[in-house]
């Protein structure tokens, strides 16, 4: 799997992964991923490996960060991928534009939408549900996250905010609905740390969840 991290002005998947003090190699066919592990079942590139620090802000216009996405796209060697997962900020912006420019042509599986429930998060999403319908490309699902809070304590899951919006929305623009993630601290605490969530905490209601996101996803994949 190649995990590609296009939020140019935010890169937090290194750090998420627990490996944004590595560096980027090159080699006769481009640049090589950073590999999660030592079976390099998963490679990423970000440009957070190709900043000096963690605070370096990346302060570009429209043009350079078009062409630093391109090559991303075209200069990084991943060899043989099963798949490659392309992370985008939020918005339909550049970054959106330029992506779907370059890989439309492989006819990619499709994009994977996420909403947090307020009304104001779900009509930001329901743009990018237009963006795709208008550059034809496929939406896989959507996906809403922060929806409730898992008490730590109690596993109980109360509605701190409001719930169902990304299902709603999902309904209206008549794609699947892939499952919701609610709020559990342990969840951020991982992502701050670069530890495995998952491994951790396998019998929390937010792992459940993601698992559930997860086959999900791995039917609409087989249709």
């Amino acid at each position: 799997v190649g995990l590609l991290d296009v939020g140019l002005c935010g890169p937090s998947i290194p750090r998420m992964l627990g490996i944004e003090e590595r560096d980027v190699r090159q080699c006769s066919e481009g640049w090589l991923p950073v590999y999660f592990d030592s079976k390099e079942r998963l490679g990423v590139m970000s440009i957070a490996f190709l900043l000096a620090s963690r605070g370096d802000a990346v302060v570009w216009r429209g043009p350079k960060k078009t062409a630093m996405v391109k090559q991303f796209l075209k200069d990084v060697y991943w060899g043989e991928l099963d798949y490659l997962i392309i992370d985008t900020p939020p918005g339909t912006s550049d970054e959106h534009i330029t992506v779907v420019e370059n890989i439309l042509a492989c006819k990619p599986d499709g994009a994977i939408l996420v909403t947090t429930s307020q009304a104001v998060a779900t009509a930001d999403v329901r743009r990018e549900v237009t963006f795709c319908k208008k550059t034809k490309l496929p939406i896989l699902g959507i996906v809403e996250n922060m929806s409730g809070f898992a008490c730590p304590h109690c596993s109980h899951c109360s509605n701190v905010f409001s719930r169902g919006g990304g299902e709603l929305l999902a309904k209206h623009a008549g794609v699947p609905f892939l499952g919701s993630i609610p709020i559990d601290p342990k969840l951020a605490e991982c992502g701050d740390e670069g530890t495995s969530f998952i491994e951790a905490f396998p019998e929390s209601q937010a792992c459940k969840a993601i698992q559930t996101i997860v086959r999900n996803l791995g039917k609409e994949l087989k249709q």
